[in-house]
């Protein structure tokens, strides 16, 4: 009996290894790839985010400034900072703007839905300590500029203490419409645009990561515009400042230190 081969003995009477699986080091260096690209892309699709959300809050002042075209058209006014029941437009500002500038009646809340909310605004833990029923907005009305109320340089009218009114601001008041802020992004929860430290605003919310350092602004004329907050807050010069007042004046007399 011929004597066989004994690699031929190990080549067809033991069964090969099974290899379809991966083993622990290609699984690790298949984890380690994802995990690189998705650190790669994160920034992306952050930014990505807060690209598409800028544009959202831009679309919605860009609606404001057309409802407050359409309210200007209508009397050659602008919208008061409050309007007595007697008024011609009574309500908040907010409510005039809703109803006479964009023609909508019905009862809305002004800090939750479509066009009154920002969706990159978030304004802390403060606001849980607010009264119930009591809710931030996430715009705001240039509604007294550097003014007092009852010498206004803004849009929301001079204030009677006499009687609790608010005498409308008419259109001719405002010396450059193109040059004038009507709304913008609130960054403390409330309902009037007013020049404030900047680190005072850091406080009470997501000022400075909200729009990368930017705020988002409505003019008189409709056009938008997204500033830095060091110029919207800070800079002293004739042209910041002279945004905020219907006389196109930068008073800087007026000016919190």
């Amino acid at each position: 009996m011929p004597v066989t081969d004994w690699r031929s003995c190990c080549q067809t009477g033991v069964k090969t290894l099974n290899r379809d699986g991966l083993t622990l080091v290609e699984i690790m260096v298949v984890i380690t790839i994802i995990g690189l690209l998705f650190a790669l892309l994160l920034p992306v699709l952050s930014r990505a985010k807060a690209r598409a959300q800028q544009i959202q809050c831009i679309n919605n002042l860009h609606q404001f400034g057309t409802g407050l075209q359409n309210f200007l058209a209508d009397n050659h006014g602008y919208i008061s900072t409050l309007g007595t029941p007697g008024d011609d437009y009574p309500g908040t500002w907010l409510r005039q703007l809703q109803k006479y500038g964009f023609g909508n009646d019905k009862t809305t809340n002004f800090s939750t839905t479509g066009v009154w909310r920002c969706p990159a605004a978030h304004f802390g833990d403060w606001v849980t300590r607010l009264p119930p029923g009591v809710r931030p907005s996430y715009y705001v009305y240039n509604t007294f500029g550097f003014g007092p109320k009852t010498n206004s340089l803004g849009l929301g009218g001079n204030y009677n203490p006499n009687n609790g009114t608010y005498t409308r601001t008419r259109e001719s008041d405002v010396l450059v419409p193109s040059e004038m802020m009507a709304f913008g992004d609130s960054f403390n929860g409330g309902i009037s645009f007013s020049r404030a430290p900047l680190d005072q605003l850091e406080n009470e919310g997501n000022t400075t990561t909200r729009h990368q350092g930017r705020g988002n602004v409505v003019f008189c004329d409709g056009h938008t515009e997204s500033p830095t907050l060091q110029f919207l807050f800070t800079d002293t010069n004739d042209e910041a400042l002279s945004r905020w007042n219907r006389d196109h004046r930068p008073h800087l007399e007026l000016v919190l230190p």
